[in-house]
């Protein structure tokens, strides 16, 4: 009887002392830079640049136009059809379709109005002129500011609500000015799209607030994770603060040929589209007099290594939005882990930013790291 006893006492105090070293995972620094991913959510503030942004009959118009197929060129396609709400807001495709195949996987909606730059490659300064371009794109929605003129004419429901949110009827002004405000009630639609608390910012806002409860009832796996994202995998150089991540463009050493003999030039392109388009925030449908933003595009320059370069995307509610980077080719959380374990340095620019470097993570590791992503997710 003493004998099982003891044994039993042993076990115990094996399972406590391992529970305790979970625990321990984290070092003072590595939590240092957690608590700097929080708190969430981020407060919330109207877009200076569109007038009608947390406008309620504006959110509901962006809705009503987000799910009508009649604005594109067909009258088969509506932003729904890519940016599913039952898929995360996003296709479930490695490549989305359009008229035909794409270049690029479907970016999520979730938290789209925090970014500070839009689409895979910042080809956009604003969320309303990001909501413009696959309407207008001829391999995407296919068409013209004078097609959404006449669809927004032409049904009567739609019509009235345009009036009620800017006070003229579609067509009033030019065409080019219709289609800025469709794109503004789009955005105000998106920028509701804001994601909840996760298991992660339970567990931050324990350490924060030195709660036991809520540190305790994290996983030991997802812990240990966390020491490996915070830790030797520098994971936070691109994807930090509250959305994880920077908003900017890195090299993740994925390729860039579309195929054969065509590559995709990323963020290198994306600035030239930036500088061409007539709905920056330095331009004249910008409903900010100051135009504060302007400085973003004025100042901007492309680089030969912006070749390849792609925005980092935001971590949260990543389960959701898979496959995953820029060309959909890493199917699954474990899939983006094993790159980062085994990244091929000649893959990146001789001349860019060398953050990465294999992690060579065995089993265990691989999986308390995709038990850490996880944790970024809603339930």
């Amino acid at each position: 009887m003493r004998t099982a006893c003891l044994v039993l006492l042993i076990g115990v105090l094996a399972w406590a002392a391992q529970a305790q070293a979970d625990q321990d995972a984290l070092t003072q620094e590595q939590i240092n830079k957690l608590l700097q991913h929080g708190p969430w959510p981020l407060r919330v503030e109207a877009d200076p640049s569109n007038r009608v942004s947390g406008n309620p009959g504006a959110i509901e118009l962006g809705r009503t136009l987000f799910f009508d197929p009649k604005l594109s060129g067909s009258g088969n396609m509506a932003c729904s059809t890519c940016h599913h709400p039952g898929r995360g807001w996003t296709d479930k495709l490695p490549r989305a379709f359009g008229i035909k195949r794409l270049d690029r996987n479907t970016q999520s909606l979730f938290n789209v109005r925090f970014n500070r730059w839009f689409g895979w490659d910042g080809q956009n300064d604003n969320l309303w002129a990001q909501s413009i371009r696959p309407i207008i794109n001829p391999d995407e929605m296919h068409a013209t500011p004078k097609h959404v003129v006449q669809v927004l004419g032409k049904d009567q429901n739609i019509s009235g609500q345009y009036q009620d949110v800017f006070g003229a009827a579609p067509g009033e002004g030019t065409p080019e000015q219709t289609l800025a405000n469709v794109g503004k009630a789009l955005a105000a639609f998106q920028e509701t799209i804001v994601t909840a608390r996760t298991p992660f910012d339970a567990f931050r806002d324990g350490l924060a607030n030195n709660d036991r409860k809520a540190i305790a009832a994290y996983p030991a796996s997802a812990r240990r994770g966390a020491a490996l994202f915070f830790g030797r995998g520098n994971c936070t150089f691109c994807h930090t603060g509250p959305l994880f991540t920077n908003g900017e463009f890195q090299d993740a050493g994925v390729p860039y040929f579309i195929e054969p003999g065509r590559v995709d030039k990323g963020r290198f392109a994306g600035i030239a589209k930036l500088k061409s388009s007539a709905f920056t925030l330095a331009g004249k449908h910008t409903d900010d007099p100051a135009k504060t933003g302007a400085w973003k595009v004025r100042g901007v320059k492309p680089l030969h290594r912006n070749f390849g370069e792609f925005r980092v995307p935001s971590l949260r509610n990543l389960t959701k939005t898979a496959p995953y980077m820029h060309d959909g080719s890493l199917a699954t959380l474990e899939d983006v882990v094993r790159h980062y374990s085994q990244i091929d340095v000649e893959r990146l620019h001789a001349d860019g930013t060398r953050i990465l470097a294999p992690l060579h993570l065995n089993k265990n590791e691989t999986q308390d790291l995709v038990n850490f992503l996880e944790s970024l997710s809603t339930e």
